[in-house]
């Protein structure tokens, strides 16, 4: 009777060392009980990152681990505005909990552990400029440099309209300068995604021009 139980535990292991971290339902995809994996946290063979959510205790812990974490609970989402930023080493900010897009039908997940702040972004940007990164033994899904530049730009149109602020544009704008320092994207990359957007002429399109124009 010991034998099944142990052969589960083995087997949770090294799904782990392969996976990095994993939820309760992957688990039980594999043929691994629920009440195996809870028999395994309290004997502290496993930590619990999240509800539902583990990985081994002595698993190596990488910078990006919030991303990785992130993208376990919300599969169908996308690292993007100021954490994709830091990804990318593009700014000094800490963001205080992880930024990540759904798409406008996906369902919106309630995660307390670890703070992630959801946008619902439309149909024509949520596919545009997905990266894939692995973190932790996780595929990490992440908006390229010059997509975040123009979801920042987008971002700062909606806080005008609504609250008469240039904070946006002045965070998307030196985001920008960074970038193209950096050369961490082209022009020409920036300028597709903002036509793609709506948003090229009047907002991303001047700006660009008085960076680039004494470049």
């Amino acid at each position: 009777m010991r034998k099944e139980p142990q052969r589960q535990e083995d087997r949770a292991i090294s799904l782990l060392q392969k996976r990095g971290m994993m939820r309760l339902s992957e688990f039980i995809e594999e043929g691994i009980t629920s009440a195996t994996i809870s028999r395994m946290e309290q004997k502290g063979a496993l930590n619990q990152l999240s509800r539902g959510l583990y990985r081994l205790p002595d698993a190596p812990l990488d910078g990006n681990h919030s991303l990785a974490v992130a993208a376990k609970l919300v599969p169908n989402g996308v690292i993007c505005y100021d954490s994709a930023l830091a990804f990318h080493e593009l700014t000094d900010r800490i963001p205080p909990y992880v930024w990540m897009a759904i798409g406008p039908r996906d369902w919106r997940p309630k995660i307390t552990r670890p703070r992630i702040q959801i946008m619902r972004f439309g149909p024509k940007e949520f596919d545009k400029g997905v990266q894939h990164h692995s973190i932790e033994g996780v595929d990490v899904k992440i908006y390229s440099p010059a997509k975040t530049i123009v979801d920042l730009f987008k971002s700062g149109k909606h806080q005008k309209a609504f609250y008469d602020s240039n904070t946006g544009f002045a965070h998307a704008t030196q985001a920008m300068k960074d970038v193209l320092k950096l050369r961490r994207a082209t022009p020409s990359e920036i300028a597709k995604y903002a036509v793609e957007a709506g948003i090229w002429e009047k907002i991303v399109q001047p700006r660009l021009e008085t960076l680039t124009i004494n470049a």
